[in-house]
């Protein structure tokens, strides 16, 4: 039987902090030494990366760790979203697999480390340096070589920019590439909440070219969009001021689509002599999109929704850091809610994007909450 444990410091001691988290995980584990185990640090706590990392390798002694730094951390049901922090998780009786990532030079970038084999129905957790790491690479290589594989995850997102990044692999502190391990089926599942709710109608892309989106329905995307909004609700019309997306359907065999049945992307503009709209991502010909609002009330509704029903015993949480206050208006909101769902040992951080599976593909996320919720 697996356990489960994590814990949480904002102390601004570096030694303080992780003899503090470390201490509960011993008491809550009790005996023997985590199968695997997850680290996440912020603030001064960054610089002091390797003697945190010595002392959970010497005291707790885990099969496999994993870990990096973050502009924020969670744990329980509390975000430290800035400042000093250190979360840590940890698993017994669940077996992993680490894996150290690496890009190759080549047009598109190779990559090693990636396991040849990967039973379908297993997750891949990997946290990744942004600016080293081509993780769209990693996404398209599990879609197309490890079709029914979840991957989860977030990117670090220190701040300070390039090299200020960590990545813990075991007794290694590395400052490129990504890190990660394999768990195999049955042992988690996936929750992805993007926070956008769909407007107006689905249409059909007829024209397309790379991420402009030229023709929906046969008629130019850009009207199609100015009507929408003529029709839309005051209320709407002020949440799409602040930003409009675009949802590309995940499972066209649908006859309907609701909230959570798309892949959300930004709508970056429009070209008005042609009548096309630009989108976040490159789009083709017979898919179905439908454009967003994200707005507070909608991402707590669908991350609610999505947790309704779930019996898990503990959770890793990669939430964007444009989630939290900035999003809703009040701290812990993610934590408080996968906490309560899940029991205490929740662990995680804030992500500069995050990952997690839509419909039958993996993909890269922003403004979104991925749940991995240990059975």
């Amino acid at each position: 039987m697996s356990t489960f444990a994590s814990a949480l410091s904002r102390h601004p001691d570096p030694a303080e902090a992780t003899a503090e988290v470390v201490g509960r995980l011993r008491d809550e584990l009790g005996p023997g030494h985590p199968s695997v185990a997850m680290l996440f640090a912020s603030g001064d706590h960054i610089a002091a990366l390797d003697d945190i990392v010595t002392t959970v390798r010497s005291l707790l002694g885990p099969d496999v760790l994993v870990g990096t730094t973050a502009i924020g951390v969670v744990g329980g049901a509390e975000e430290v979203e800035a400042g000093d922090g250190v979360a840590l998780w940890a698993a017994t009786g669940v077996p992993a697999h680490p894996m150290r990532l690496e890009a190759l030079p080549g047009h598109p970038p190779l990559l090693a480390g990636v396991p040849e084999a990967i039973e379908p129905g297993s997750t891949v957790v990997v946290v990744a340096d942004p600016y080293t790491f081509p993780v769209d690479a990693l996404v398209d290589e599990l879609n197309q070589a490890h079709p029914g594989v979840n991957l989860v995850g977030g990117l670090a997102s220190a701040p300070g920019g390039p090299e200020r990044n960590r990545l813990v692999l075991g007794d290694e502190v590395l400052l490129d590439g990504a890190a990660g391990f394999v768990l195999p089926p049955g042992v988690a599942v996936p929750i992805v909440s993007q926070g956008c709710r769909p407007i107006g109608s689905p249409w059909v892309v007829t024209e397309a070219d790379g991420q402009l989106v030229r023709t929906l329905g046969g008629r130019p995307a850009l009207e199609r969009l100015s009507e929408m909004i003529e029709t839309m609700s005051e209320a709407d019309r002020a949440t799409a001021s602040q930003g409009l997306h675009v949802g590309v359907v995940a499972n066209e065999q649908e006859e309907s689509f609701d909230q959570g049945d798309f892949l959300i992307r930004g709508l970056l503009g429009a070209e008005r002599s042609t009548g096309s709209v630009a989108v976040g991502d490159e789009v083709e010909v017979g898919q179905v999109i439908q454009f967003q609002v994200r707005d507070a009330a909608s991402a707590s509704a669908e991350l609610d929704r999505l947790l309704t029903g779930v019996a898990g015993r503990s959770s890793l949480v990669f939430t964007c850091n444009g989630r939290g206050t900035h999003l809703f208006g009040e701290p812990n909101h993610d934590a408080s809610r996968v906490q309560a769902v899940v029991g205490d040992a929740v662990s995680g951080m804030f992500c500069a994007g995050e990952l997690g599976p839509i419909g039958s593909r993996n993909a890269v996320h922003g403004f979104t909450a991925t749940v991995l919720v240990f059975l």
